[in-house]
């Protein structure tokens, strides 16, 4: 079946649940009549488009859809453990976890240059899923949460993206439900779904996880720490009602260190870089303020509980110039 590449000018913007009801209709029937009885393969990282496409399928085809959450020690702190408690138990999906932490940062380890990074990540994905492909019976469609933007930036902006990075002897044809859909458009789809607020309106986060915010190679003791740094950072946005007005908000650490002080002591660390955007279609962002006195406090939590971190940063780069992501 081929996929259209362009959304239809007349295409109406999805932005009522009206709306959504019907494209959600409309992709259940073009669903079904694609897959037929066969089983559907989906990488579910527990992000927006991927976690939306899981539920529409789920609707569309029940058990024929066959999850893989792979967690590759790159996952933002308790994500693989919401995946497992949302679609394993809650949706009663049909879920294989596959904790592959050790085999991927071993791949990593020494491996600064950030396409490289990005394409051992991509590539290892694609080794784990043939391997969990190989042990089901009938597998013939993988389904991918590919929404409108990364199809308008695959020319090479975001190589880490499955599109054009599937090898010609993956034995699999696509399914794409959300690939005209801009990010805003899939939100509103996957409430009209059922899926939990918490989670529709979660951030995106990209397909390489702390390894493009990790900068630099990535070492365990400075991926711990910005794991950390970035739960503290999302909490307090939570507690602050920025959560909801913010699109994308994260931490990045560099790998390099600075003199500092603590308990009367110098003390090396890392510098903690926060960065904060917004957007509609991730094509260009603009910078949110966050106040002084959140700022202030944010600093003294990521400053005392996180090992390895003794500075923290705000990076006011829109896009353009700067890309969302420091990699």
């Amino acid at each position: 079946m081929e996929l259209p590449n362009k959304r239809p000018e007349n295409m109406a913007r999805i932005n009522t649940k009206e709306l959504a009801d019907a494209f959600i209709a409309e992709q259940v029937k073009e669903i079904r009549a694609q897959v037929g009885d066969k089983k559907v393969l989906l990488a579910l990282s527990g992000g927006v488009d991927s976690s939306v496409v899981a539920a529409l399928l789920i609707k569309a085809i029940g058990k024929q859809l066959v999850c893989v959450h792979v967690n590759h020690g790159l996952m933002r702190k308790g994500e693989s453990e919401q995946v497992i408690e949302v679609f394993g138990k809650e949706l009663d999906a049909n879920l294989i976890y596959v904790d592959a932490t050790d085999r991927f940062l071993d791949l990593l380890a020494g491996v600064a240059e950030p396409e490289k990074k990005r394409k051992i990540i991509g590539g290892e994905f694609i080794k784990v899923f043939d391997e969990e492909a190989s042990k089901l019976k009938g597998i013939s469609f993988l389904a991918q949460g590919t929404i409108y933007p990364d199809i308008l930036e695959s020319d090479g902006v975001k190589a880490h993206h499955n599109v054009g990075g599937l090898p010609e002897d993956m034995e699999f044809e696509l399914v794409e439900p959300v690939r005209l859909l801009y990010k805003d458009e899939v939100r509103v789809v996957g409430e009209a779904l059922g899926l939990p607020h918490a989670m529709v309106y979660r951030q995106p986060f990209p397909g390489p996880g702390l390894g493009v915010r990790c900068l630099g190679a990535i070492t365990r003791d400075r991926l711990h720490a910005l794991r950390e740094a970035d739960a503290i950072l999302r909490e307090e946005f939570d507690k602050n009602g920025l959560a909801g007005k913010v699109w994308q908000y994260f931490i990045a650490v560099p790998d390099f260190k600075s003199v500092g002080v603590r308990d009367g002591k110098r003390y090396e660390g890392w510098p903690a870089i926060i960065r904060a955007v917004n957007t509609t279609d991730a094509m260009s962002a603009t910078i949110e303020e966050i106040p002084y006195a959140l700022l202030h406090h944010i600093t003294a939590r990521i400053t005392a509980e996180v090992d390895g971190i003794n500075r923290v940063l705000l990076d006011l780069t829109p896009k353009p110039i700067g890309t969302i992501e420091w990699e």
